[in-house]
């Protein structure tokens, strides 16, 4: 069996490469500008990079793709609050709670989660007022507009700063699994997913109750769930949340993910053996090659050869 790929990097179309790197730099300290395969670059914390490519137009963000945003660990999720607030060139994002039109900006300042995932429904939220639970007020999670109209999460309390997930949709979270499992050898994340999915059990209906907090104010569905990991970036993902089909993120603000092989053409062929669909057959991509697949919801999906 090859070994798993490694994660390379996030690519995304932005207008203005400079402004864009510049913008996550200022918000996220332990990043750095830099340059790969001759594309303007950001480096994060453990080797992880996002790309640029510049566009003359603003780039799509609808209709939605797979990709639904990216986000790393922060040391304080409460102090990287208070700073992105009184920082005039950053957006955040309300997080609905549940409790009429109210909202928060981050997670743990609204009821904590139940039933092993990050929200309650609203049954659970007259639970927790009835019997007096409380906003635990530390750690969380929350939200920032990033440029170009990219979503970008902020995560904590961590032990370091880093680049840590790309958060997705799926069509079927657990067939997703699968196809990650089966033909890149991602290993699936400890406690999230189906740890014994088959062609046969992966198709789990969405469960009826939406939960809160949300970034929309109907609330969101976020069972079933799954996650893989590359190096240490997380690939998670929920069900789709309306009943649209997701789209090609080329073109996208999100244009692909990238994930790093040390023999390209054993990765091909394994590939093609399998039946999944290839987007570009082998390409040069600076001084190495790459080709691109189409992973289980479109989502469009890089490889590149680094030896």
């Amino acid at each position: 069996m090859l070994p798993a790929p490694g994660f390379h990097h996030l690519h995304l179309n932005t207008m203005d490469p400079a402004a864009a790197i510049d913008f996550y730099t200022r918000r996220f300290s332990s990043t750095s500008p830099t340059t790969w395969g001759g594309l303007p670059a950001l480096h994060s914390p453990t080797n992880v990079l996002i790309l640029f490519t510049k566009v003359d137009v603003p780039p799509k963000t609808s209709p939605q793709t797979a990709i639904w945003h990216f986000g790393w660990h922060v040391l304080d999720t409460r102090q990287t609050m208070d700073r992105f607030r009184s920082e005039t060139d950053v957006t955040l994002l309300p997080l609905y709670t549940g409790d009429g039109d109210g909202s928060v900006f981050v997670s743990s300042d609204t009821w904590p989660g139940a039933a092993g995932l990050l929200g309650r429904t609203l049954e659970q939220i007259t639970e927790a007022r009835a019997t007096g639970v409380q906003p635990t007020r530390n750690g969380g999670f929350g939200y920032i507009a990033g440029p170009d109209g990219a979503m970008v999460e902020y995560a904590g309390n961590q032990p370091v700063e880093r680049f840590n997930h790309v958060h997705m949709w799926q069509e079927h979270p657990f067939c997703a699994q699968l196809w990650y499992q089966e033909h890149l050898n991602a290993p699936v994340t400890a406690g999230r997913g189906m740890q014994s999915a088959t062609a046969d059990n992966c198709m789990v209906e969405r469960t009826p109750d939406l939960t809160f907090p949300a970034l929309a104010p109907e609330g969101m569905y976020r069972a079933p769930s799954s996650a893989v990991a590359f190096d240490d970036v997380a690939f998670a993902w929920y069900m789709r949340q309306g009943d649209r089909p997701l789209v090609s993120p080329r073109g996208y603000v999100w244009d692909h993910v990238a994930l790093s092989v040390q023999d390209l053409d054993a990765w091909r062929d394994k590939l093609h053996g399998e039946g999944v669909t290839f987007l570009e057959e082998t390409y040069p991509l600076g001084d190495t090659r790459a080709v691109m697949i189409e992973g289980p919801s479109l989502e469009a999906i890089e490889l590149v050869e680094v030896r």
